[in-house]
Order: structure tokens, then sequence, then C-alpha cells
């Protein structure tokens, strides 16, 4: 991390973690005390408590980072959001998909009810990864024979939320890169697939296990298309850290789920097909650099985030003051000492943070194996 950089990504930092931990501890005690008792209850509380750290990072793409998102939706549609239960198929195309999927969830009102399917390490992650386990994320090892019961129980457990939520189901199964198109046109070759230009082959089983549970309970589908502007250079938590701007293009088709078809086999060529033609509109994207068949949604640039970070700096300023005035802290060598220590730590934190979101060092998805064929479908583990 070069110099320059970790001056401002370490103040964050600091303030990120500490005040992550005090959201981690309420998360737990909810967890611990009144969980047990009520459901409903915890998962009221912890949408709120989630959403005090959460809105963070929301803070970092909407204002301390200024990136642009501009969203390509039908008025029916962009109405709707967050104000149903839905299950989002975004294709995995930056660093920071995630995030721009919070930013979407907090225009929507449905931040703290946001959930994801995301792979088993992200848990570990400190503060972040902790928060997500709280509010009900799904963590996976991609190993179909190990996830297929966690995907069931973890979705049976959403039948009952109280609020509107979204869950997020990358199917592609690792984010976009040359290295990994080029794989998966290499298989789509082998396989009489069609050929993916801007995307890669949808893991379906995921996807098919999902509509089959939730079917009866979550109304409708999101297919949601990121695109990057020629003109812009592609988003990554270096740059947002750094307070450098990007723009990102959202396209979102509304789907319905009692439209789907009934069979697996069926949905999962649903899927597929779906993801043949979110790749002819990323080509057209790419001509065009927009979505010129949707119109363009003004989702703002709330306070909120503002307010909560400036909060949080005020409470975590005050206290850090207090404390170096009880502890004298920096009055001795070994106190000193002490403060470089923590610095470094949460400088090595923040390091992993960043990479963990890098694209070339995400790890592929792993691809049944198949006898070469040029015709008939497949079926992705």
């Amino acid at each position: 991390m070069a110099i320059a950089a970790a001056t401002v990504i370490v103040p964050l930092g600091i303030l990120f973690f500490i005040s992550g931990l005090v959201v981690n501890f309420i998360q737990a005690v909810c967890f611990v005390l009144i969980r047990p008792l009520s459901k409903k209850t915890y998962r009221k509380i912890n949408r709120v408590v989630a959403e005090l750290l959460w809105l963070q990072l929301v803070w970092l793409v909407d204002w301390w980072a200024g990136v642009k998102i501009n969203v390509f939706a039908d008025n029916e549609s962009f109405n709707l959001m967050g104000k149903e239960h839905a299950l989002l198929l975004p294709n995995h195309r930056s660093d920071i998909d995630w995030l721009v999927g919070w930013v979407l969830a907090q225009r929507s009102g449905c931040l703290g009810s946001s959930i994801a399917v995301m792979k088993k390490s992200s848990k570990f992650l400190p503060v972040i990864g902790w928060s997500m386990w709280f509010s009900e994320y799904l963590f996976l090892e991609r190993s179909w024979a190990k996830d297929e019961n966690t995907i069931k129980a973890g979705l049976q457990r959403l039948r009952d939320y109280p609020q509107p939520f979204w869950l997020a189901l990358f199917v592609e199964g690792t984010r976009f890169t040359q290295a990994k198109l080029v794989a998966a046109q290499e298989y789509a070759t082998s396989q009489g697939l069609p050929i993916p230009r801007n995307v890669l082959i949808p893991r379906t089983k995921g996807f098919v296990s999902a509509v089959s549970h939730m079917r009866s309970f979550v109304p409708a589908i999101y297919d949601i298309t990121v695109a990057i502007p020629k003109s812009s250079p592609s988003p990554t938590m270096l740059r947002l850290f750094k307070g450098q701007s990007s723009v990102v293009h959202v396209h979102i088709k509304r789907c319905l789920m009692k439209e789907l078809p009934e069979m697996d086999e069926a949905v999962a060529q649903w899927c597929k097909d779906l993801f043949v033609e979110k790749d002819k509109l990323l080509d057209k994207h790419r001509a065009e650099d927009t979505f010129s068949d949707q119109p363009l949604q003004d989702i703002g640039r709330p306070a909120k985030p503002l307010l909560v970070v400036c909060s949080w700096a005020c409470i975590v300023g005050y206290g850090a003051l207090k404390f170096l005035q009880r502890s004298s802290l920096l009055s001795s060598w070994r106190g000193i000492a002490l403060s470089a220590f923590i610095l470094a730590i949460v400088t090595f934190l923040m390091q992993i943070l960043i990479l963990f979101t890098q694209s070339e060092r995400s790890t592929p998805a792993k691809v049944a194996a198949g006898k070469p064929r040029m015709t008939g479908r497949v079926q992705q583990q």
C-alpha cells in the first residue's frame, strides 16, 4: 500500500473497524439474548444496527469517491424496488458489484435486509464478514455436495422474513476477468454452447434450488446487468479509498417468479438463456456506451450515509480523545510502540479487505468435467 494512500486509508480504517466492532458487539448481544425469544424482533433490530456499519461503505461510494451510478429501468420496476421480496441475478463485472448493490438497496430502503450468497471465506473478514453472518448471509464452499443443504436451510429461513429483502445470487460463481472469459469460451466451444463475450457461463444448480424454495413467497427476480462506460476506469476498493471517481451503468429488468418453468431442467435453461441475452445487452452497451432500451432513473445522493459517518467520527474521536487523556498512552515509549502496532494492524486489515475484493485474486469457479460435445445441454455444478 503506497504511503500517500495509507494516510487516507488508515484513518478511515480506524473509524470503520472501531465502529464495526461496536456494531458486531451489539449484533452478538442481540443474537444471544433476543433471537432465541423472537427471531422477528432480532431481525428488525439487526436491520437497523447493520445499516450503521454498511452505510459507511455507501458513504465511501457516494460522498468520498463520488462514484456515479446510472440506473436504467422501467418506471414500474423501479417503483417496486424495496417494496417486495426479490431474487437478484447480477453479472459479476467489477470489484465492487456488491457495493453497487448496497447503494441500490439503500436507495430502495432495504439495505439492512439485503442478503447475498457468498464464498465461505467472506464470513471470516474482520467486522464486515461478521456483520454479514449476523445478517443471515449464505456462505458456500463452492462444492454442491457440501452446499446443497446450506442453501436449502438458508432459503427456508427467509420464508418468515418480516421486511422486504433482496437476495443476491452471483450465478457466474466468480468475478469476471479476461482469463476466466477465455476459459469459459473454451468450455462453451467444447460443449456446443453459445460462446460468451462479456459474461461467464452461469452455474445453475444454486439458482434452481433458490427458485424451488422461494417460488411461493418471492414474487420477482431482478435481472441486473452492470457495465462500465468506455470513458470510465473500472471502480476498485483502492480507488474508492483514494477518493477517485468512476461511472457505473446498471440495467434492471423485473421478471415474475410465477412465469418461470416448473421443471428444474427448464429453470436451469431459463437462467442460461438469461445470460445469453445479458451478453447481447452488453454487446449493445459496448457499441452505444449506454443502455438505451430503458429510461434513466434518478437515484439521488441522500445525506443519511454522510450523517452516519459524521456521527461515528464524532463518537469515535471523542472516545479516543478521552482514552488518550486518561491513559497517557503517548507519554511513554511503550505506549507509542503499542499505538504503532495498532496502526499496523489496521493497515494490514485494510490491505486484506482491498486484496479480497480484487478480481485478479478471486478464485475461479469449478466446472464439472464432461466429455466434449457439440450439441445438447449441460448442467453445471
